[in-house]
């Protein structure tokens, strides 16, 4: 009993990090892409919102939705041989209906359509997010390749796999998130191991400052961090317009 215990406890904690992965992002390498456009006096200080950011998408959306569901009693529950243990909603399959079927309970009618627009916002928000984090990696690259027609084949691409996603079912969709995040997963692991050093350096560095009541500011030469040429600007906090867009987003 307690391996048959532990296994199915695995399972969810797995289910739950391959999904929730999804929400927040945490450790996938997507979320410095956008950090790194932000106006900040120090590094640390958006890296607290980074952080928060986590428990708002996890435990906000993501909770609320699988509450919503649970308090309803709006799922169903498959065994290992593919028999359902629960059945509450006949011929339902795992998913968006398990929330449609919620909403539906308490406010009948309006499932479906809340359903069908919160999935478009979400699909659109993905794609566009994915498209500027990719361009930015190519810009970055270009700047010594100078490829422009690489640019153009990403928005190809990004049309294909859009494409190809909408005519494909939902198991295959997810089968390959799973595979893109996972790379993507196991490759930023090595560089948060190359990068733990200054990272935490830079962190004590902003809790010293904050604990001696001054405003924190970022001096990478007096903490021993190299290649952070764009904090040693006098005016790239001060005037952003001073600074081309292109290397802002490298920071």
């Amino acid at each position: 009993m307690d391996a048959a215990f532990g296994a199915m406890l695995g399972l969810a904690v797995e289910w739950g990090v391959r999904r929730g992965v999804y929400s927040n992002e945490a450790g996938q390498g997507t979320g410095p892409h956008a950090a790194a456009a932000a106006e900040v006096a120090h590094p640390a200080e958006q890296g607290y919102v980074q952080a928060f950011s986590i428990y708002v998408d996890t435990l906000l959306v993501c909770s609320a939705t699988a509450f919503m569901i649970l308090t309803t009693g709006t799922y169903n529950v498959q065994g290992p041989d593919g028999s359902l243990i629960v059945n509450q909603l006949p011929g339902a399959a795992a998913g968006p209906a398990f929330t449609q079927a919620a909403v539906d309970s308490m406010m009948p009618g309006f499932g479906a359509s809340f359903v069908a627009l919160a999935l478009m916002f979400f699909a659109f928000t993905t794609i566009v997010a994915y498209y500027y984090m990719a361009e930015t990696n190519i810009q970055y690259i270009n700047r010594k390749l100078h490829r422009p027609w690489t640019i153009v084949a990403l928005k190809v691409a990004i049309m294909a796999a859009t494409a190809y996603g909408a005519i494909r079912s939902a198991d295959t969709a997810w089968a390959l998130g799973d595979l893109g995040v996972g790379v993507m997963a196991w490759l930023n692991l090595v560089a948060i191991l190359i990068l733990q050093k200054p990272a935490l350096v830079a962190l004590k560095d902003y809790e010293r400052q904050k604990r001696a009541g001054i405003t924190p500011a970022f001096d990478p030469d007096a903490l021993g961090i190299r290649h952070a040429d764009l904090w040693r600007l006098p005016r790239a906090i001060e005037s952003p317009q001073a600074v081309p867009p292109a290397t802002r987003s490298a920071r």
